[in-house]
């Protein structure tokens, strides 16, 4: 079972020895959200499926205090699962071309929904492509539905209130996955309020990626978070970014790490500064 990174050459392997993996392919753009399908009806894995940040990953009908991009119930989701085809205890591979920036928020609800044995493929459709794996612009058929019932959540997640209460406390870190200039309030493209949260620390989600766009090793990450954390326990980090989308790379660098599986906040900074009466920092 891989359940943080698989290699290209492993996917190519486990395709071609079955049982067959389930392959979803997140690739999304932030400014131009129906560019992520434009390049997979371009060219994609064959037979895997396209999963879409706001029409799969999220439910807008909810108020601006749930941020963003909100996840949907966890039972909308595991229909979703249900209707890809997804099987108990089937490996599910996701992937995008975006750093990992989106398919690891599907690795982390994948999880959430209880569903363990799913993997981000290590440097995404380019890292496919360079290890000679096939690519296709053929629509994958509809698949029949799968028996995949949803189990109890294998991650946790902090909502705006669990998260205020125990803000200062040594027992937990807020780590903050957007880009340093936004982290710093200097310039706020996406939400109403520029800052962040009073006592986080500031690791750019590109920071786990190495020149060749696949995560760095396992030892270099430990070692870049230990530093970052200076001190401070892991098992209380919670990772947020401005909608609980980019921070999934830095949550799921500590797990490579062996650092663990620590928490999330999925509203991150668009929940928490559309909420009255939260703190806000600069600098």
């Amino acid at each position: 079972m891989h359940t943080t990174l698989i290699e290209a050459t492993e996917l190519q392997r486990l395709m071609a020895s079955g049982p067959t993996p389930l392959v979803l392919d997140a690739s999304f753009e932030l400014g131009n959200p129906q560019a992520g399908k434009a390049q997979y009806a371009q060219e994609h894995i064959p037979d895997s499926l396209h999963a879409d940040l706001d029409q799969d990953l999220s439910d807008h009908d909810q108020s601006p205090s749930a941020g963003r991009h909100p996840l949907p119930s966890r039972e909308a989701f595991a229909a979703r699962l249900v209707a890809w085809g997804l099987n108990p205890q089937q490996q599910v591979v996701v992937l995008d071309r975006q750093g990992a920036n989106y398919c690891g928020r599907l690795w982390w609800m994948l999880k959430w929904c209880g569903h363990e044995a799913v993997a981000v493929l290590n440097g995404g459709l380019p890292a496919w492509k360079a290890a000679g794996g096939p690519v296709t612009a053929a629509p994958t058929p509809t698949p029949s539905p799968g028996r995949f019932v949803l189990g109890n959540s294998l991650v946790r997640a902090l909502g705006t209130t669990e998260l205020q209460q125990a803000l200062g406390s040594p027992r937990q870190t807020v780590i903050d996955a957007r880009a340093t200039p936004r982290f710093r309030g200097e310039v706020e493209p996406l939400d109403p309020v520029a800052g962040h949260i009073p006592g986080a620390l500031n690791r750019p989600f590109a920071d786990n990626i190495g020149p060749d766009g696949r995560f760095k090793p396992a030892e270099q990450l430990k070692q870049e978070f230990l530093q970052l954390l200076g001190g401070r326990d892991p098992a209380g980090v919670v990772h947020q970014c401005g909608s609980g989308v980019s921070a999934l790379p830095n949550l799921l660098a500590m797990e490579v790490a062996g650092l663990g599986r620590s928490a999330l906040y999925p509203g991150s900074w668009s929940a928490w500064c559309n909420t009255p009466g939260t703190p806000r920092a600069r600098g």
